[in-house]
């Protein structure tokens, strides 16, 4: 059985700096080595925005553990988000155009492919450490079940050449009872890690279910909240949409899941996104309220649960 790693989708969002992380650790070092003494592992979203900076990445190598791993969400272009210009290094903005806001939408093969290319080698560090576990490429709900989707996948293995994919879908159509079955074997096919996702009950289109499913060596899961008021409110922040604070039951129910997925896996990974602050799950008790940063305060519950369990966490 492997081990469940569990962390957090960020080491540095604001509710961690403003409810978690001690008063004393203020520099960005303090709070990454601060990090990887509760954690074995993060995702790191800030490379969605912006591609990676090749000494950055090779700081964040340095001060974390040698058994210590990164999941890093592929910058928006790979995943076919629309970016903002300035968002591309400054040789790439002439060969693109860009709509009314200001917005590269549709770039060439050749100008993402070259993207892809920088990414990849901006993470070398991490990757000569042994420390990079997989690629987040995390699509739009506009990228639906058909052909060319599946396509798309099959030039973004090929770019990303060894690095292991993970897979998330945000559009129904990939999870529902017609095309489940295919959309899983594809990534099999492919050798791409399915991302598993728990997010709000709803039958909203931009909402897959949860399938519980392995199709690699390693699983993978995202905790995104149940936020079902705020999750597709326009205007709202990321905040807004991941607020959510687990109960115990709710992350109880995820043991038994999650020992399926570690059955005869490599490793499964974790990772919380709600990010946000709450009161503190016992302040009913205390009658004190205090505020706690959401993401990490699900992750130790669950690594909790997982070992009551007997499902090796870490």
């Amino acid at each position: 059985m492997g081990t469940v790693r569990v962390g957090t989708c960020s080491w540095a969002d604001e509710s961690l700096l403003k409810f978690w992380y001690p008063p004393e650790i203020k520099s960005a070092e303090a709070r990454l080595r601060h990090y990887a003494e509760h954690f074995s592992t993060v995702e790191v979203d800030s490379t969605y925005y912006r591609l990676p900076d090749e000494s950055t990445v090779a700081r964040w190598a340095e001060r974390t553990p040698e058994d210590f791993t990164f999941h890093i969400k592929a910058f928006g272009l790979i995943t076919r988000h629309p970016v903002r210009l300035e968002q591309l290094p400054p040789d790439l903005r002439a060969d693109v155009q860009t709509d009314g806001r200001g917005r590269v939408e549709r770039p060439s093969r050749e100008v993402r492919a070259e993207v892809v290319l920088r990414f990849r080698a901006a993470l070398e560090p991490l990757r000569a450490a042994g420390k990079l576990r997989g690629i987040l490429l995390q699509f739009p709900s506009y990228i639906v079940f058909r052909q060319s989707s599946l396509e798309y996948l099959e030039w973004a293995k090929e770019q990303l050449e060894e690095d292991e994919l993970l897979v998330e879908f945000r559009h129904r159509s990939w999870l529902d009872d017609e095309h489940r079955a295919e959309t899983l074997s594809f990534l099999e096919r492919l050798g791409a890690t399915f991302v598993v996702t728990d997010s709000p009950h709803t039958e909203a289109k931009n909402l897959v279910p949860t399938v519980v499913a392995r199709t690699a060596e390693a699983a993978y899961v995202r905790f995104h909240g149940r936020n079902a008021a705020t999750w597709n409110v326009r205007g709202r922040s990321a905040a807004d949409r991941f607020d959510y604070l687990y109960g115990e039951e709710e992350l109880e129910a995820w043991v038994e899941p999650l020992r399926e997925l570690a059955d005869g896996a490599r490793e499964v990974y974790a990772l919380f996104n709600n990010n946000s602050r709450s009161p503190a799950p016992d302040d009913g008790l205390t009658g004190v309220e205090r505020l706690v940063a959401q993401a990490p305060t699900n992750a130790v519950m669950l690594r909790g649960l997982l070992e009551q369990g007997g499902v090796p966490a870490r």
